[in-house]
Formats: C-alpha cells, structure tokens, sequence
C-alpha cells in the first residue's frame, strides 16, 4: 500500500488523512483530493486497461476528461463500467479494476436518487479557471444574476496544475479569495463538480453536477447523486480551457506516454511523480515548464526533444538546471511491454526523420500544442476558423448571447486570459444593459517569456516500415494512421467521412484528443491545408452522462407517473382490481370471493342490466373549449355538426384524420353560447388537446378559441341501469330527473350541499344512465352519497370491464380497440355522424376517394360462435372456407379480425365484435375464426346484439 512516486510534500490532497481503496484485487491507499489515476500513479502504476480491439495495454494518459485511455470498472460502491481513472475521485473503499475492452453493465438496481433543478440567470460562465473566475467576478461585482459551473472538484483550473504566481503570491490564493468572494455574493451560484454538457438554443445549458459521488458509501441518502441543472441564461462566457494535443508517433500507445500537462498537473495538484525517468517529446514552449517541475520534483529528465530546429527561449534555463535539449528531433517510438522503458529519438530536419537511438525512461511525455475546448461554441452552431500561427481551431465568429474567453479562445497566458475573462463578463454586461461596477482590478501576473513559434506537427512518419499500424491517432477505438489511410485510399474526402470509416472520436472521450489530430493528418494525406478538412461536428454530450442521471426521477413508478382518480382509495377498499389505461390506474373489476375476472364481470353486467351500477369516469379527457369562434373550430375538427348544438344540449361526435380515418370519439356538451365542454376517449385526451392546438396554432391561428384540459377539475361518474333515475333523484331531490323534464343527451346544473354538480343524460351502455360531475376534490364525498343512495337498489360498483362488455353489446365501438387507424365513421356503421351540410371538416375530402366508398371495406360487425362456448381471442383472424367446404391452399385469405370479445349476462352466450371484408353483405352468413387448432364456426350478425331498438335508454 505503499506511495513511493508521492511527492514529500505539496499538492492539494489532505496527506493527514489515508483512504484505502482496491485496484484488480489489490490494496492501495491514497488521500481525499486524489483522483483513482494519480492514486495508481502515487503506487507506481501506469497500465490499468486494455484495448478494445486489439488488446494492447493501455495507460493514463492525460489527467481528466481528456485522456484517452484510462478506462476503468468501479465494482463498490456501485458497478459502473467505463469511468476515466482520471475523474474518479478516490473515496474509502473504493473497489475498481482495469476494463478490459468493453466492461460490464451492472447486473443490480442503481438505488441511487438523481434528480433535475431549473435555474434562470443573467450570465452564466463555463469554466473557473483564470478566465471564468474573472469573468465571474466581473459579472457579479456589477449586481447580476450569475452562475459559475466547473466540471472539476475545486475552481481554478489550470491553474490547480502550476505553480505559477499572481501577485507575487501563488496564484491559488487568489483562487481562494475569488471563490469566497463569489460565495458571499447573493446573486451567484458556483457549482464545482459539475459539467455543462449540452449548449441549446436560446441561452439553454445542461450541466451535471456529480454531487455525492466523491463520498463513495458515505454517501447521505436522502441527497440525490447526481443532479442536472437546466440553466438558461441570458448571456453566457465559455471559458473552458485548452487540451493540450499529443503527436502521432509508432507504439505511441504504451502505457507511460503522457502527455506533458498532465504530468505537471499530477505532481502540482496530487504530489505525484508520474514517473522517475522522464524523456519529453514536444513542438511548443509548454512542455518544457512541465520539464523543469518534475526535474525540480526529483525526476530525472533525460531530455527534452523539440521538434523545432530553433527549440525555446528556455533552452538555456533546461541546460543550467542539467536538462539535455535536442533541437531539431522527434520521438520516433518507444520500447517496454507493460510500460514504457525507452523512447526512440531521431534528429527531424525539413520533415525528414533520420536514425534512431533509444534512451531509457519510464515516462515520455508528449506536447504537440493545444486545442481550444469548443465543444459548447460548435454546439450553438459556432464556425471555427484554423490559426495558423496557434496551429489550432478558434472560434471564427460572434455569436448572439454567447463569447469565448480565455484559452478557449486561443489566449495561452495567464495574463491575457484574466483580461480576456473579464473581456467576456463586461461585453455579455453590455449586452444586458447592466453597467459595470467602476474599478475591477486584475491581480498582475508575472511577464511571460517571449514564446517561440510553435511547430504544427500531427505525426512523425513511422520509419519501422510498419505503415502507421501502431502509429494510434485514437486509443481508445485502436484507430490509427494507416486506418486514415485506408479511408482516404477508399476515396473518402469529408472528414465525417473519415470519422465514421474510423470510427475515430466515438468513443468516450469523444476525440478531444484525437479529433484535430484526424483532420491535419487527413489533411496531409490529400495534400490539402487543414482549414480545409474542418473538423468533425461538436455535439451533446461533452462527457459520457448516465442514462440514470438524464432520466432523474422518472423511472420505476415515476417513469410513466401513475394518476388515479380522487377516488381511489374507495376502490383500493373495495377490493378493485386495477389495469393501466395510459397512464391512469382504473379498476377493472370487483372480484368478490372465490370470483376471477370472468365471474365477478357477469355479475357486475347483470346488476348494471338489471338494477343500478356506479363507475368511475373521471379519467376520460375533458377539454374546455371556449371563445367566440369555439363552435366553428368544433364545426371543422367534428364530422357532424357542432355548431347547431343548443345550449344545455350534448352531441356525441367524431373526430377524423386528413385521411379521414376515425381518431377519437366521445361527447360535447354546449356550457354557454362561446364555451362548449369536449370529452374524449381517456387515452386520447393529450392527443386530442395537441390536435387541437395543432390546428389553432399553424393552420387557423384568426380563431379567437383557447383550449385547457380539465380531466382532472372534474370527477365523473356514470350512474347506470333501470334504476339509476331513483339513485339520481335521492340524492338530487331538487332535479326534476323524468324523461320529459331531462330528456337524453341534455344536461343540468344543480348542487349538492352547497357543492356545483353537473347532470347529464349521457349512456356508454344503452341503458338509462346519468353521469355526474363534480369538482375533483369533493368527488369522493359525492361518491360515497351515491352508493349510499343506491344501496336499497344493491347498486353495484363496475369497472372497465364490464363497460367494454356493455357498450360491445351496443355495437359501440372503442376507438383504438376497435379501429387500426384505417377505419372511417362509415366503416363503423357511423355515416349517420358525418354531416351532408357542412362546406368542410377535417377528412372530408377523403370520404370522397374511392377506396373510402369501396363496400368490401372491412365493417364493424358482430359475430356469434355457434357452439355459444368459446370465447374468441382478440386479434383471431377470420376465414371462409371453399365452395367444396374446405380451406382454401395457403396462404389463407384473411377476412378480418376479431376487435373485441366477452361472455355476455345478458345474451347467455360469448360474442365478439370485428372489422371484416364486406362485412354488412355477410351479416346472416357463416364464417371461421381460428382457435387452438381448430376452425370455429360463427355467425356474422349486426353490431348491435342488445336492445336494438333503444327502449332501454329512457328506462
């Protein structure tokens, strides 16, 4: 459990406290600060994975997101596969192993909480290195609403990675001030851990802050784990840095190759050395402050390599301190197994590689330049312009509402980036009319050495003869130069092209290391300037988020939310048994003892038949339609006519498509000249509203008409059966319930104790019924008055069961059940509901085409089985046989199929109802539906199987 490559002191861990964790089944130990990478790197350890593909080992390779290849399992506290070793913060107990190839998912619950919070601001800034911090202040010094989000455990950036100075004092102090300075503001929130993955429009962002999982086990309950914050702001400052580039070389890959930032980082925010022989291979200035820090850490440097023939203006400082410097060469591959054990150096003159000699190191650290980080600039739809001198790709364009600052924007110095921060928060302050406070001193940072132009390198050419085959341009997808190659041999110009040929930047890291380096090598395969290649399209997420955290608390019971009826709880008591209907729970039957479904649903239909029933409708839709051109809107979307309803009046009426086929039925009520109320079916309320609006809002917007749902202001209850006008008139003594007085489909105002109730004339079931609405939340007390009324009567609660069973036997049809989206009102023996008198309606035109008017159009019918036994399964196709009484040879002609099916109280017998070919020319005729094997003969009769006549209906 030892640490020997742990620094003595420095770096930002708490060293007075140990954490153990476990790594491939080995103990190590480590401190709170720590990443899983720089605890492994404390013990010596560089290779914790192996290649997708190929198999090969795979290192750390850079310090956070970026790195390509450090791809771990977490086993404890939860198993997760394919987490960066280098964002793993190190907790007690943490159990991971390397991931070979793809890793795991979990075979156990995530019993984890996530959660989302909305948030609204004036600025928001991505990023709290040196740039966001200032920017940051800036914008909160002057009063406004501000949000700073860093994807890191501490703000400051590169900074964390340095040990640099800001007015004259390490430039972490001011960092600790700027975050106090922040914290005591009223109008700031600054999220640290938490990464904006996904920039929308109109000043969206998506940020996932990881809230709990550096505790590990120790992790509170009741906080969710992670959280998504849906922020939109008015002005955003994107200040997220720079990635540092690797350069392509042969066996590049080997565990041991980093790159030089990250090494600089690892021994200034962990006090770790990455390694204790360290060859540095680079084509900037950059690389060789990383250089100087880990020679000054105890490290031998054996050489600095610069590919430019020039080198640095800090040569001579690498010399004094006994750094050899190589100007003019390059890293041409590296030797060892597991681990690098030499780097292959060649001199590089005018892009020629000359021999190779080896020197022994245990580390090679790589620079070939950096990379502005923008990802959230392209995914507002930025254009990138390539800087020649920078070797880079910037942000080539202003954009509304949104400007880069800091090393996003290609300011590499520490100075230029707090000005450019500040740059960014006083122009989004412009923007938004908020002045400025007066004095906003920057602290000073120390004068930069005068850079040397760097050199744009994306490979060294492979002199082992091997092609490119192990010259990696993506580790984590084993994708190299020689697979470029062959894309480009293939004829692939477009480097989307190329990208996918690849597969390069779509693993998880998502090219940020790998994606530049693919267009200046494609570039330099067809001879063509890199500005020209582009590069391939930024897009969400900007890290792998868990599909646990995006989908929040919508999952289990809450991932299709669960509504009932403010009467629930009555039928939980009553022993309901309940199905889903969308998303309602609705009771499907009352099962007493020694009941199933089939006995408890002949009950409930002989007592609703016989006496009085009682169901719970409150979960059909219910759409206040209201304004001066309501009715005219009704007229357009109903095929019958809406706008003749007289007020008190209900109409029952169709919906239809612009094919004309049937969408949704049910019934409208006329409340007051402008104001109708719209019911539907219970699953089509949402689409129905949406259809409606759809309409109001692209294709008749002059309608002065506007649409609410209120299925759930008013519970509904249908009162059915010859004795329902007794219930109704017991408990509404003051109506006048005769059918002279309240004939059907009209409807009454009345109370009860005080409490608005609706009566209406309405019937699902044929006989005579009232339905009952009451404001939601005295439905259950006005529930409760019915039964009690109903008792002397044996009024018998139903479910959705025994509706079906009633209104089939009405030949009613269920719209979804019994019709597929090809079924219009004619087909459905409902041409009685399609006006003649209308200019127009929605689906009209359709009812003209010919196909429409075809009478071998399947038709809504009823079947009888014959053996008055077996009771059809829905979905059965139906057959004929042949004039000689046999099947005619396969395939089968299919005729139809059976829509709905039950036994019946009232017919003592199964019945069915289906769609079939020429179906009223049958009624009378026989045909077959296939069951368990065997033909079963059935009649073909009507739709409507009960009380044809209607005497029913007004009891």
């Amino acid at each position: 459990m030892s640490s020997p490559f742990r620094t003595a002191e420095g770096g930002r861990v708490d060293r007075g406290t140990d954490l153990t964790f476990t790594f491939d089944g080995r103990s190590y130990a480590g401190h709170p600060g720590d990443t899983l990478a720089s605890a492994l790197l404390a013990a010596g350890r560089h290779s914790v994975a192996t290649s997708v593909k190929l198999g090969r080992p795979r290192g750390i390779a850079a310090a956070w997101a970026e790195d390509p290849g450090g791809l771990v399992q977490v086993e404890e506290p939860f198993p997760e596969p394919m987490l960066l070793a280098t964002t793993v913060e190190l907790h007690d107990g943490l159990v991971a192993s390397g991931l070979p190839g793809q890793g795991r998912l979990a075979d156990v619950p995530d019993s984890a909480r996530y959660d989302a919070v909305h948030h609204h601001v004036d600025v928001l800034v991505i990023g709290a290195g040196p740039a966001g911090l200032a920017a940051a202040l800036t914008a909160a010094r002057a009063g406004a609403r501000v949000a700073l989000v860093d994807e890191q455990a501490e703000a400051g950036g590169a900074l964390l990675g340095t040990a640099d100075e800001l007015d004259g004092a390490p430039a972490v102090d001011w960092v600790a001030a700027a975050v106090a300075e922040l914290a005591a503001a009223p109008e700031v929130l600054h999220l640290q851990r938490t990464t904006a993955f996904g920039l929308y429009d109109d000043g969206f962002v998506l940020a996932l802050q990881r809230r709990t999982d550096h505790l590990g086990g120790a992790a509170p309950r009741h906080l969710s784990r992670q959280r998504v914050w849906r922020l939109r702001a008015r002005s955003i400052v994107v200040a997220t840095g720079a990635h540092e580039r690797p350069v392509v070389f042969a066996d590049n890959d080997r565990p041991g190759t980093m790159l030089a930032g990250a090494a600089r980082t690892f021994l200034h925010r962990y006090g770790v050395r990455a390694g204790s022989e360290a060859v540095v291979f680079t084509t900037n200035d950059s690389a060789y402050a990383a250089a100087l820090d880990l020679h000054r850490a105890g490290v031998q440097v054996q050489a600095v390599v610069d590919a430019r023939p020039e080198g640095s203006p800090r040569r001579e400082e690498c010399e004094h301190a006994g750094i050899r410097v190589l100007s003019g060469a390059v890293a041409t591959g590296t030797q060892g197994v597991d681990r690098v054990t030499h780097a292959l150096v060649a001199p590089f003159v005018d892009g020629e590689v000359g021999a190779s000699s080896a020197i022994a190191c245990d580390l090679l650290l790589v620079s070939g330049g950096w990379n502005p980080a923008v990802h959230l600039y392209s995914q507002a739809r930025g254009r990138l312009r390539y800087d020649e001198a920078l070797g880079a790709f910037l942000p080539g364009e202003a954009l509304d509402g949104l400007t880069v600052a800091g090393s996003a924007a290609g300011v590499f110095d520490l100075a230029g980036c707090l000005a450019d921060g500040q740059r960014g928060a006083r122009a989004a302050l412009t923007a938004l009319t908020i002045p400025p406070a007066g004095e906003d001193r920057l602290p000073a940072a120390p004068d930069p050495v005068v850079p040397t132009a760097p050199l744009v390198l994306w490979r060294v050419p492979d002199t082992s003869g091997a092609d490119g085959s192990t010259s990696f341009v993506d580790l984590q997808r084993d994708a190299t130069v020689a697979d470029i190659a062959r894309a480009v041999g293939a004829g692939l110009r477009s480097i989307e092209h190329v990208k996918r040929y690849t597969t390069i930047g779509t693993a998880h890291d998502q090219g940020k290391t790998s994606g530049v380096l693919t267009s200046g090598i494609t570039a330099e395969l067809l001879g063509i300037p890199v500005q020209d290649t582009g590069t391939t399209t930024f897009r969400p997420p900007y890290t792998p988020v868990a599909f646990a955290a995006l989908a929040g608390r919508d999952r289990g019971r809450l991932f299709d939310p669960e509504r009932v009826t403010p009467v629930h709880d009555w039928h939980v008591a009553a022993g309901a048994v309940f199905e889903d209907v969308g998303q309602w729970k609705r009771p499907r039957y009352y099962p007493r003892p020694g009941e199933d479904m089939a006995a408890a649903v002949l009950r409930e239909c002989a007592a609703v038949r016989s006496s009085v029933g009682i169901l719970d409708g409150s979960t059909l839709g219910k759409i206040d339609v209201c304004g001066p051109d309501a009715a005219v809107l009704l007229d357009r979307l109903y095929t019958n006519l809406i706008s003749s309803l007289k007020v008190g009046a209900v109409r029952y009426g169709v919906m239809c498509g612009v094919d004309g086929m049937v969408i949704d039925d049910g019934t409208v009520l006329r409340l007051a000249e402008d104001r109708f109320l719209v019911l539907t079916t219970t699953g089509g309320a949402a689409k129905i509203l949406d259809w409606m609006e759809e309409w109001l809002q692209t294709e008749w917007p002059e309608l002065r008409v506007h649409c609410t749902s209120v299925t759930e202001q008013w519970a509904t209850f249908p009162v059915v059966g010859p004795r329902s006008r007794d219930v109704i008139g017991a408990v509404f003594p003051q109506v006048d319930v005769s059918t002279a007085a309240f004939p059907f489909m009209t409807w009454r105002d009345t109370t009860l104790a005080g409490v608005p109730v609706r009566l209406a004339r309405i019937s699902f079931s044929g006989e005579l019924a009232y339905e009952v609405y009451v404001n939601s939340w005295y439905a259950a007390a006005v529930w409760q008055r019915l039964v009690e009324a109903g008792r002397p009567y044996g009024i018998t609660a139903y479910g959705t069961e025994t509706m079906h069973v009633l209104r089939a036997e009405k030949g009613y049809p269920i719209i979804g059940q019994d019709t597929d989206g090809t079924v219009t009102p004619h087909d459905l023996g409902m041409a009685w509901a399609v006006s003649k008198k209308k200019p127009d309606f929605i689906g009209k035109r359709s009812f003209t085409r010919p196909a429409n008017a075809d009478p071998r159009r399947k038709q809504l019918v009823g079947l009888l089985p014959l053996d008055r036994a077996t009771v059809l399964p829905e979905g059965s196709q139906i057959v004929e046989f042949a004039a000689d009484g046999q099947l005619p040879p396969p395939p089968v002609p299919m005729l139809g199929h059976v829509t709905s099916s039950y036994r019946s109280a009232e017919l003592a017998r199964p019945f069915a109802l289906a769609l079939l070919t020429g179906g009223r020319e049958r009624i009378g005729q026989t045909v077959h539906v296939p069951v368990g094997g065997t033909l079963v003969p059935v009649e073909v009769t009507g739709s409507v199987l009960v009380d044809p006549e209607g005497a029913r209906r007004d009891g």
